[in-house]
Protein backbone atom coordinates (compact mmCIF):
# COMPACT_ATOMS: atom_id res chain seq x y z
CA UNK A 1 0.00 0.00 0.00
CA UNK A 2 1.20 3.50 -0.82
CA UNK A 3 0.39 6.79 0.83
CA UNK A 4 -0.39 10.01 -0.96
CA UNK A 5 0.17 12.75 1.60
CA UNK A 6 -0.41 16.47 1.19
CA UNK A 7 1.06 18.87 3.74
CA UNK A 8 -0.24 22.44 3.62
CA UNK A 9 1.84 25.34 4.99
CA UNK A 10 1.10 28.98 5.78
CA UNK A 11 4.51 30.09 4.58
CA UNK A 12 6.61 29.23 1.58
CA UNK A 13 9.72 28.90 3.77
CA UNK A 14 8.09 26.24 5.98
CA UNK A 15 7.04 24.28 2.89
CA UNK A 16 10.54 24.54 1.39
CA UNK A 17 12.09 23.38 4.68
CA UNK A 18 9.77 20.38 4.88
CA UNK A 19 10.41 19.56 1.20
CA UNK A 20 14.18 19.53 1.78
CA UNK A 21 13.79 17.53 4.99
CA UNK A 22 11.71 14.87 3.22
CA UNK A 23 14.46 14.48 0.61
CA UNK A 24 16.89 13.90 3.49
CA UNK A 25 14.53 11.35 5.05
CA UNK A 26 14.62 9.48 1.73
CA UNK A 27 18.42 9.30 2.01
CA UNK A 28 18.07 8.13 5.64
CA UNK A 29 15.63 5.37 4.57
CA UNK A 30 12.83 6.77 6.75
CA UNK A 31 10.67 7.12 3.65
CA UNK A 32 10.78 5.50 0.22
CA UNK A 33 9.33 7.93 -2.29
CA UNK A 34 7.67 7.28 -5.61
CA UNK A 35 7.08 11.02 -6.03
CA UNK A 36 7.67 14.34 -4.30
CA UNK A 37 6.58 17.86 -5.23
CA UNK A 38 6.60 21.35 -3.77
CA UNK A 39 3.44 23.23 -4.72
CA UNK A 40 3.21 27.00 -4.32
CA UNK A 41 0.02 28.95 -4.87
CA UNK A 42 0.73 32.64 -5.37
CA UNK A 43 -1.49 35.53 -4.28
CA UNK A 44 -3.22 35.44 -7.68
CA UNK A 45 -4.14 31.77 -7.26
CA UNK A 46 -1.63 30.53 -9.84
CA UNK A 47 -0.07 27.17 -8.98
CA UNK A 48 3.65 26.50 -9.35
CA UNK A 49 5.05 22.95 -8.96
CA UNK A 50 8.66 21.96 -8.33
CA UNK A 51 9.80 18.35 -8.23
CA UNK A 52 13.22 16.79 -7.78
CA UNK A 53 12.41 14.49 -10.70
CA UNK A 54 15.13 11.94 -11.15
CA UNK A 55 17.29 13.40 -8.37
CA UNK A 56 18.47 10.70 -5.98
CA UNK A 57 16.37 7.56 -5.78
CA UNK A 58 12.99 9.22 -6.22
CA UNK A 59 10.79 7.64 -8.80
CA UNK A 60 9.87 4.06 -9.56
CA UNK A 61 9.98 4.18 -13.34
CA UNK A 62 8.12 6.00 -16.04
CA UNK A 63 4.67 4.65 -15.12
CA UNK A 64 5.09 5.68 -11.48
CA UNK A 65 6.35 9.12 -12.49
CA UNK A 66 3.48 9.61 -14.91
CA UNK A 67 1.01 8.51 -12.26
CA UNK A 68 2.41 10.95 -9.69
CA UNK A 69 2.55 13.81 -12.20
CA UNK A 70 -1.04 13.21 -13.16
CA UNK A 71 -2.12 13.07 -9.51
CA UNK A 72 -0.48 16.47 -8.96
CA UNK A 73 -2.31 17.80 -12.01
CA UNK A 74 -5.65 16.52 -10.78
CA UNK A 75 -5.23 17.69 -7.19
CA UNK A 76 -4.09 21.19 -8.09
CA UNK A 77 -5.64 21.57 -11.54
CA UNK A 78 -2.20 22.03 -13.06
CA UNK A 79 -2.23 21.33 -16.80
CA UNK A 80 -0.53 18.08 -17.68
CA UNK A 81 0.39 16.72 -21.05
CA UNK A 82 -1.42 14.05 -22.95
CA UNK A 83 -4.48 13.45 -20.79
CA UNK A 84 -6.78 16.30 -21.69
CA UNK A 85 -8.13 14.68 -24.83
CA UNK A 86 -11.59 13.23 -25.34
CA UNK A 87 -13.27 11.43 -22.48
CA UNK A 88 -10.03 10.40 -20.79
CA UNK A 89 -10.29 13.07 -18.11
CA UNK A 90 -13.90 12.20 -17.26
CA UNK A 91 -13.03 8.51 -17.08
CA UNK A 92 -10.07 9.32 -14.90
CA UNK A 93 -12.17 11.27 -12.40
CA UNK A 94 -14.68 8.41 -12.32
CA UNK A 95 -11.80 6.03 -11.56
CA UNK A 96 -10.48 8.33 -8.84
CA UNK A 97 -13.84 8.38 -7.11
CA UNK A 98 -13.52 4.60 -6.64
CA UNK A 99 -10.22 5.09 -4.79
CA UNK A 100 -9.22 7.19 -1.79
CA UNK A 101 -8.82 10.18 -4.14
CA UNK A 102 -12.53 10.90 -4.31
CA UNK A 103 -14.06 14.35 -4.68
CA UNK A 104 -14.11 14.83 -0.89
CA UNK A 105 -10.34 14.32 -0.69
CA UNK A 106 -9.72 16.62 -3.66
CA UNK A 107 -11.92 19.27 -2.04
CA UNK A 108 -9.98 19.01 1.25
CA UNK A 109 -6.72 19.48 -0.67
CA UNK A 110 -8.10 22.49 -2.53
CA UNK A 111 -9.24 24.08 0.75
CA UNK A 112 -5.92 23.35 2.49
CA UNK A 113 -3.81 24.79 -0.33
CA UNK A 114 -5.43 28.12 -1.11
CA UNK A 115 -4.00 31.38 -2.41
CA UNK A 116 -0.74 32.42 -0.77
CA UNK A 117 -0.13 28.98 0.75
CA UNK A 118 2.31 26.25 -0.17
CA UNK A 119 2.21 22.47 0.04
CA UNK A 120 4.42 19.43 -0.14
CA UNK A 121 2.94 16.40 -1.84
CA UNK A 122 4.55 13.02 -1.50
CA UNK A 123 3.74 9.59 -2.80
CA UNK A 124 5.38 7.20 -0.35
CA UNK A 125 5.84 3.49 -1.00
CA UNK A 126 7.20 2.90 2.53
CA UNK A 127 7.09 5.18 5.55
CA UNK A 128 8.38 4.87 9.12
CA UNK A 129 5.56 6.93 10.58
CA UNK A 130 6.98 7.88 13.99
CA UNK A 131 10.38 9.02 12.66
CA UNK A 132 8.75 10.77 9.73
CA UNK A 133 6.27 12.64 11.93
CA UNK A 134 8.99 13.69 14.40
CA UNK A 135 11.17 15.03 11.58
CA UNK A 136 8.37 17.14 10.07
CA UNK A 137 6.77 18.42 13.30
CA UNK A 138 8.87 21.64 13.42
CA UNK A 139 7.43 22.80 10.07
CA UNK A 140 3.84 23.18 11.37
CA UNK A 141 2.06 21.73 8.37
CA UNK A 142 -1.60 20.78 8.07
CA UNK A 143 -1.94 17.18 6.88
CA UNK A 144 -4.39 15.81 4.34
CA UNK A 145 -3.69 12.14 3.67
CA UNK A 146 -5.15 9.20 1.81
CA UNK A 147 -3.88 5.70 1.33
CA UNK A 148 -4.09 3.85 -1.95
CA UNK A 149 -4.24 0.09 -1.88
CA UNK A 150 -2.18 -1.83 -4.42
CA UNK A 151 -5.40 -2.65 -6.29
CA UNK A 152 -6.39 1.04 -6.32
CA UNK A 153 -2.94 1.99 -7.63
CA UNK A 154 -3.19 -0.55 -10.45
CA UNK A 155 -6.71 0.56 -11.34
CA UNK A 156 -5.68 4.20 -11.30
CA UNK A 157 -2.60 3.48 -13.41
CA UNK A 158 -4.82 1.58 -15.86
CA UNK A 159 -7.24 4.54 -15.98
CA UNK A 160 -4.26 6.78 -16.73
CA UNK A 161 -3.20 4.55 -19.60
CA UNK A 162 -0.06 3.30 -17.82
CA UNK A 163 0.54 -0.42 -18.08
Amino acid sequence: MSDLIVFSFDSESEAEGAYERIQGLQDDLVVELAGLALVKVDENGKTHVESPGAVGNIGVGAAGGALFGTLIGILFFVPFLGLVFGGVLGGLFAGLDKTGLNSEFRSRVKDAVAEGRSAVVLYAVKLTEDKFADALAPFNGTIVQTSLSEADEKELAHDLGSK
